[in-house]
Formats: structure tokens, C-alpha cells, sequence
């Protein structure tokens, strides 16, 4: 019997081969860890790309929200100054229509002092009529119009009815038969209903 077909040879070779199989290579440790190092690079320079975006995306949101909140700011502002300014305007314009009105009261006045001491009657009807045509034309010039008394068909839309009589004649019904107080229009819309009695 020969030697390598012992029992005891036939362990060594098999160590022996054992040891052959799980002999790495240098080389391919070194090639192996370098795939790691690369991997470990480039997964170090994906995270750094990755938080520059969040550090990018956090600095335009701040940007965002810091002009979203001045816009914020200044349409407050704009409201608050055009409340102000309508406000303002309002006041402004009732002031003059009032101020428009101080010389008809002063020619009012006038009258009754004129009539408190004036035996003609006749003058002192000319001077309101005078004083009352100065109203008529300044609530003219302010878009104020008495509404046409000669309209004769009743119009919930301009007219309130304050009493309605009984008529004989048919054409007279939903007819205009009185007016017992004017009603007045300014710039074409209705400021006042005209107090009408109706036949029915």
C-alpha cells in the first residue's frame, strides 16, 4: 500500500485543499475594498447632494414665506387705507352737500326777518318762491329730481300707497288719484317713494 493512500495522507491532503480553497487572493481583497471605498463615496456624496437640496428647498421656503407675509402686510395696509380713504370721502361729501346748502338757509333767514316785519303778502310769497326755485336748482345740480307728479300708473318700484278709494270707472283703477307727498330720484335711482293714493 502507498504512503498517500493512508488514512493520515488522506487527512493532510484534504487540509491541504481546504486550505488552497479558502485562500483569498490579496489582490482581490484589495479590489473588493476598494468597491466598498467607492461605494462608501458615493453614497457620502449622494447624502451631501441630497442635503444640499433640503438646505436649498428650506431656504427658498423661508424666502417664500417671508414675501408671502410682507404681501400679507401690504394688502392690510391697502385695506385698512381704503377703508380710510372711503371713509374719509363720505364725511367729505356730505359736508359739502351741506356746505352747498348754508346759502339757501341763509336767504331763509332772510325771509323771516322780512316777513316778521312786512305787510305785503304778496312780497313775501315772491321771495320763497324764490328761495325755494335756489333749492330746487342746487338739489338739481346735486342729481336730485322730484319725480314726475303727472305720471298717473302706479309703480310699486317708485310709488308706496298710502290709501286706496274706490272708483266708478274701470280706467280709473290701478290709477294714480292723489299725490300726498312727492318722491324723489337722485342720479336716476329712487331716494324717496312718492306717497300716492290708488283707485281700486
Amino acid at each position: 500500500m502507498s504512503k498517500n493512500n493512508t488514512p493520515d495522507c488522506k487527512q493532510e491532503n484534504k487540509a491541504e485543499e481546504q486550505e488552497n480553497s479558502s485562500f483569498v487572493d490579496p489582490a482581490t481583497i484589495e479590489e473588493a475594498a476598494e468597491e466598498v471605498n467607492a461605494d462608501a463615496v458615493q453614497a457620502e456624496n449622494e447624502a451631501d447632494i441630497t442635503t444640499n437640496k433640503i438646505d436649498d428647498l428650506e431656504k427658498a421656503l423661508e424666502k417664500e414665506k417671508k414675501e408671502y407675509l410682507f404681501l400679507m402686510a401690504e394688502f392690510d395696509n391697502f385695506r385698512k387705507r381704503t377703508l380710510k380713504e372711503k371713509s374719509e370721502l363720505v364725511k367729505t361729501a356730505g359736508e359739502q352737500s351741506l356746505k352747498g346748502m348754508l346759502p339757501i338757509l341763509d336767504d331763509f333767514e332772510r325771509g323771516l326777518k322780512a316777513a316778521a316785519d312786512a305787510t305785503d303778502v304778496e312780497a313775501v310769497r315772491e321771495g320763497m318762491e324764490l328761495i325755494y326755485n335756489k333749492f330746487i336748482k342746487y338739489l338739481d345740480q346735486n342729481g336730485v329730481k322730484a319725480m314726475d307728479p303727472e305720471e298717473r300708473d302706479f309703480d310699486t318700484e317708485k310709488h308706496e300707497a298710502i290709501s286706496v278709494v274706490p272708483v266708478p270707472d274701470k280706467e280709473l283703477k290701478g290709477k294714480i288719484l292723489d299725490t300726498v307727498q312727492k318722491g324723489y330720484t337722485i342720479n336716476g335711482k329712487v331716494m324717496r317713494h312718492a306717497k300716492v293714493v290708488v283707485g281700486q
